[in-house]
């Protein structure tokens, strides 16, 4: 067999080593990638694995911890928005009424208190159209006492008498949505607007209810909650100062008038003459009495005689001016003063008194009478009593001339 060169001989292990290190190198490194892809597929799905886990801690973190405080803190700030709108209408609410109460507290009559709620009415509810309907003194028919709102036609009831409104029948407010209800008011039945809707509150002094608030507006917007609480406000003051102007009214009507008769008593006539002196405004004064009436009385009665009196002060009240002060001065005795008459207007006057006098003793009902006066001037003395001593001269010339007259002093 032929040898191989020596240089071939000499680089033949060498080869060898070479492939056998580059086969060992080739496998480490196969190993090595084999690992570390191993590796990475160990963490892909270390990672997948975190990643499911974080989800469904993540979904049960949601639902059972985040979504239920979300909802409470939403809960808790509707909670806290409405507790805040709450006190604020309380706030509008209470500052409404204090307003009222003070407006209507200065109102010194009925037709004070009745602007004054025509104000609460126009700043309170004034997209309402509403009216105040009063009984009056017969408790038989209600009157409207305040209009307010845009629409006059809508906001007026057909009712006529207290006891045909159901409000004040039932002493309580009713709402009505809408007038085509089954169970709405029918005095809100052919309002020329057509269908409507309305809040209805009665109005009380002393627990009994002497009139109503009555309220309508448009169906598509019937009175709201707001809207009932201060319609109540102002029925329930105004009502109460109403009451309370008339028992005063009344109070100072009693301590000023004669109980029998009704006219001024002597007290208050001298008062308000003392006025007209100190003003120095003229006036005539007369002195009158009934012709015979202790005779009157004596025959008939002293019924008789008081229907006598009462006649007498109705017909004096029928004839003579309104602002005339006509007072019963004392048993049959009678004294009136014409501010701003000279003597012949107010001998005129009484005239036409005796006159209605026989007319109204037609009736038969009272025995018949007549009646003297004597008149005399503000200019004729300085003082009230020095004038009404010569009122009754010129009276008791009347009677030493037959009665049944008017004389007048001699020095006007």
């Amino acid at each position: 067999m032929p040898s191989l060169p020596a240089n071939t001989r000499t680089s033949t292990p060498r080869m060898v080593g070479v492939a056998a290190l580059t086969v060992a190198a080739a496998y480490f490194s196969l190993d090595r990638i084999v690992a570390h892809l191993t590796g990475l597929s160990v963490l892909l799905d270390q990672l997948i694995e975190a990643g499911v886990l974080g989800a469904v801690a993540a979904a049960v973190l949601w639902i059972g911890v985040i979504r239920p405080l979300r909802r409470e803190a939403d809960a808790e700030r509707r909670a806290t928005a409405e507790r805040e709108e709450r006190l604020r209408l309380e706030a509008d609410r209470q500052d409404f009424e204090g307003r009222l109460h003070r407006a209507l507290d200065m109102a010194g009559n009925e037709q004070e208190a009745y602007r004054a709620t025509n104000r609460a009415l126009a700043l309170g509810v004034g997209h309402l159209d509403a009216e105040v309907l009063l009984a009056d003194s017969s408790d038989a028919h209600l009157k409207r006492a305040v209009a307010s709102g845009g629409d006059d036609s809508r906001a007026r009831c057909g009712v006529a008498s207290p006891r045909d409104c159901p409000a004040i029948r039932r002493a309580q407010t009713l709402v009505f949505s809408t007038s085509d209800e089954l169970d709405a008011c029918p005095h809100l039945d052919g309002r020329p607007g057509g269908a409507c809707a309305a809040a209805c509150v009665p109005i009380s002094v002393g627990g009994r209810s002497i009139g109503v608030l009555h309220a309508a507006t448009g169906p598509a917007a019937p009175p709201s909650p707001a809207d009932v609480v201060r319609l109540e406000a102002v029925a329930t003051q105004s009502g109460s100062r109403i009451g309370m102007l008339r028992v005063m009214a009344a109070t100072h009507l009693q301590a000023a008038t004669d109980p029998l008769t009704g006219l001024l008593n002597r007290r208050s006539f001298e008062n308000q003459v003392q006025e007209l002196i100190r003003t120095g405004r003229p006036f005539s004064l007369a002195m009158g009495d009934l012709d015979h009436f202790k005779l009157l009385n004596d025959t008939h009665g002293h019924d008789a005689g008081d229907r006598a009196l009462r006649l007498f002060a109705r017909t004096m009240r029928s004839i003579l001016r309104s602002d005339d002060l006509v007072c019963r001065y004392g048993g049959e005795e009678f004294a009136i003063v014409f501010p701003g008459c000279d003597t012949a207007a107010a001998a005129d006057a009484l005239s036409r008194v005796q006159e209605q006098l026989l007319v109204s003793l037609a009736g038969g009902t009272v025995p018949g009478f007549t009646s003297s006066f004597g008149v005399a001037h503000s200019s004729d003395a300085p003082s009230l009593e020095e004038l009404c001593r010569v009122a009754d001269a010129a009276l008791f010339r009347a009677k030493r001339e037959g009665r049944n007259r008017v004389v007048v002093d001699t020095a006007a």
